[in-house]
């Protein structure tokens, strides 16, 4: 907190109008001498930055659990889990065989030409929520108000240049007609899951092989050839096979999960697991995180649930899962009990039979659209984002090099809004000349902003911003989850009854609520 007030201190330490009307008045009219002032304000400003240690600044847990909404879990009483990437995290070598087994998926069934198995998966590349353009084959990071982020337009791993995206698009600006997620059926498709990466990396190595071999290709037919063969590891079993033939390799393991399952159980908490997977897949992961006994920890178990369509279809009935068949009942399921397995189904039976509803549940998802958008808009429920890609975030904008970089990006872009200001009256005495500055700061802010971009990814930056606004990706995050962290297990830091509260920011309108109005200084106060 210090630091921030010693920010704020600088900028609000700026020239009031009235004093800089009676100094330019006073002063003489060649262009230099204002030139210098500004130049001995920028200096001073970077040199009292500078004075404020790096390290005073607030701290934040890249294990913590951030609030979009305040929630306070003592008014919940049941807990809800997705699995894959929510009750169960992955090692990095699944994005590797996903990728693996997609490219054979299209060199075998869609007759892709057998140079691309010479590709390889790049981790680095690429990340989550990004959006493709099925029409034009590029792929680009969009902000929350359909803005192309300039710099991250790429046809395969070729950067389009500024000028290229402004004409293409006439602008940056996409319409809502052109967004394919939640709102309409146009061609900006999100990669938003877990297959993203692997369906990303596929898309930029073909078009690559495509371009670099003269091969003529229509990137609508590519992107769903490439998503067809991804999905299909997942629908037909496969990747399910190889991760149960080897659980040890993909799948992490602790005691966390068990205890903070055990520890929810102990506070009278009611649980269940709505998933997509199916349950011979579900079951061998949890008897290796959990133990044999899973099942006991649990108030209902739905598999094969087709989400999203189980929480907006009201016809799908339940089914019971018999394990020594391994296959479902054809009995009419009227009650849902402890310990039982249940296939699809639909939300409003799932109500009924439980009387679980509204905002006394939180559910947990990693994906925003599948998991988290229906419960939270249409159910009342609360829920919660599991995002792993948090933890990596986090790190890095909690180095020096990026605090630093941020710091000095506020305050400099602070200074410019001033000197803008006093734009009109430097005209009234004929000093325009004065403002010649303002190009050189915009110049390095534009450098600052490139920095830090880079310093989160190379090629597209941070997965939650763009320069400044929130990324399509996190604003619909926020919108669809009270509360996010990089692991379920993060809980465990709090009290089955601890409150979470989201930050209070300020909005454009309003001023920095810690602001001392005696900062406000002259000119002289520049020296």
């Amino acid at each position: 907190m210090a630091s921030a007030r010693c920010l704020r201190k600088i900028l609000s330490s700026k020239i009031c109008n009235h004093c800089m009307k009676n100094r330019v008045c006073k002063i003489s009219t060649t262009p230099k001498y204002l030139s210098s002032y500004w130049r001995e304000v920028y200096n001073n400003r970077k040199k009292r930055l500078n004075e404020i240690p790096i390290d005073s600044g607030e701290s934040t847990n890249k294990y913590g659990v951030f609030a979009n909404n305040e929630i306070c879990l003592s008014d919940i009483k049941v807990y809800g889990f997705d699995y894959d990437y929510t009750l169960a995290s992955y090692t990095d070598d699944l994005y590797n065989v996903l990728y693996d087994l997609g490219k054979e998926a299209l060199i075998k069934y869609y007759k892709y030409p057998e140079g691309i198995r010479d590709q390889h998966f790049n981790p680095e590349f690429c990340l989550r929520g990004l959006h493709y353009d099925i029409r034009r084959g590029l792929l680009m990071k969009i902000d929350n108000y359909h803005n192309i982020q300039l710099g991250t337009v790429y046809r395969g791993t070729t950067k389009l240049s500024d000028r290229e995206v402004l004409e293409m698009y006439h602008g940056t600006h996409v319409p809502i007609e052109d967004m394919n997620t939640f709102y309409g059926k146009g061609p900006m498709h999100q990669l938003v899951d877990m297959f993203a990466p692997p369906e990303m990396n596929l898309i930029t190595n073909v078009t690559d092989y495509f371009l670099e071999n003269g091969i003529p290709y229509d990137p609508e037919y590519v992107f769903y050839d490439i998503r067809n063969a991804v999905q299909s590891v997942h629908t037909s079993g496969v990747i399910h096979h190889a991760i149960m033939n080897d659980i040890g390799r993909f799948l992490q393991n602790g005691p966390e999960i068990k205890e903070l399952l055990e520890r929810l159980t102990k506070a009278g908490k009611k649980l269940f697991i709505i998933t997509n997977s199916g349950f011979p897949f579900i079951d061998a992961g949890m008897k290796y995180m959990i133990g044999q006994d899973w099942l006991d920890l649990f108030d209902a178990v739905v598999v094969n649930a087709r989400k999203p369509k189980f929480f907006n279809e009201t016809t799908r009935p339940f089914r019971l899962y018999d394990e020594s068949y391994g296959a479902a009942n054809w009995g009419r399921v009227k009650h849902i009990d402890k310990g039982q397995v249940y296939i699809q189904g639909n939300f409003n039976d799932f109500r009924h039979m439980t009387g679980w509803y509204g905002s006394k549940v939180l559910y947990f998802g990693d994906h925003v659209y599948t998991d988290l958008a229906d419960p939270s808009l249409k159910h009342s429920w609360r829920t919660g984002a599991i995002i792993p890609e948090l933890e990596s975030e986090i790190k890095v904008i909690s180095t020096p090099e990026y605090k630093r970089s941020v710091r000095w990006l506020i305050v400099l872009q602070h200074l410019i809004e001033e000197m803008q200001g006093l734009q009109q009256l430097e005209k009234e005495v004929n000093k325009e000349e004065s403002l010649a500055m303002i190009p050189e700061l915009l110049e390095e802010r534009e450098q600052l902003r490139s920095q830090l971009k880079s310093l989160c990814n190379e090629k597209f930056g941070s997965m939650f911003r763009t320069h400044h606004n929130q990324t399509y990706f996190s604003r619909r995050m926020a919108r669809f989850a009270d509360i996010y962290m990089s692991n379920l297990t993060n809980l465990l830091q709090y009290s089955v009854d601890h409150t979470f509260y989201p930050r209070r920011t300020a909005l454009p309108h309003e001023p920095y609520p810690f602001n001392d109005p005696s900062n406000a200084q002259c000119l002289k106060t520049e020296k």
